[in-house]
């Protein structure tokens, strides 16, 4: 029985009215959607991201070394080259293994673009302070918009590693995209409120403990969402 819900590419069917295949990923739980090696589906999802954050921090070192970024500008800008190039190798990747386009590395390159603007726009050093409560906001605005459009995607990144049925991606979701808001109003607080030191404090010390006990909470949500592996269904069968 054809899904013609879909999002996996098939051959164009006239008399089912489909005239070009999907170029988009299907939905997690989808029985046709490809599955690739976890870590490299997450090295793709996730390493342009990290390939922007590593040289946004490192943009004079890597300028040093690499003579015509430096032509480029400021480190924001050797972080968005670096990270356009890190996309385009990921979505190439990703179209050759599953002819289909991964939806994290293109929502994370519209974040970056924004990150340019702003960079422009602000032309101050306190955009450093409100890098995180951009960062949160995005991320907390795109989960939460997902689910709008009944579009769980964090379900998209770690399906791989974790599987959930639908309700359970998107709860999971839901609490995410509302800790990322609720880091950006944080943020907000403290580097408003505090001293310089303290937000750098805060920074390093505060955020990957919050980070690591709140994904600890949300274990028994996932043990009772877990679906059972593969094997295991066959074994049953």
């Amino acid at each position: 029985m054809n899904d013609r819900n879909s999002t996996t590419p098939r051959p164009a069917d006239p008399e089912a009215g489909d005239t070009a295949p999907h170029i988009f990923e299907s939905d997690p739980n989808a029985p046709d959607r490809k599955r690739i090696n976890p870590l490299l589906k997450m090295v793709l999802e996730l390493g342009p991201l990290l390939v922007f954050f590593f040289a946004n921090a490192r943009g004079e070192w890597i300028a040093e070394r690499v003579p015509f970024l430096a032509d480029i500008g400021g480190p924001i800008f050797v972080g968005t080259a670096c990270f356009m190039i890190a996309t385009a190798i990921a979505l190439s990747v990703s179209w050759a293994l599953t002819r289909t386009l991964p939806i994290m590395p293109l929502l994370s390159g519209v974040i970056v673009l924004v990150f340019g603007a702003l960079t422009l726009w602000l032309q101050d050093e306190i955009f450093i302070k409100v890098k995180p409560t951009i960062i949160n906001t995005m991320f907390g605005v795109i989960l939460l918009g997902g689910l709008l459009f009944k579009k769980s995607f964090l379900g998209y990144v770690f399906d791989s590693a974790f599987r959930l049925d639908a309700e359970g991606w998107r709860i999971l979701t839901m609490r995410w995209g509302l800790y990322f808001l609720l880091m950006a109003v944080v943020n907000e607080v403290i580097w408003r409120n505090f001293s310089t030191d303290f937000w750098i404090a805060f920074k390093v010390w505060g955020n990957m403990p919050l980070s690591i006990v709140f994904t600890i909470m949300q274990l028994p949500l996932m043990q009772r969402h877990a679906l059972p592996e593969e094997d295991e269904e066959k074994a049953k069968g």
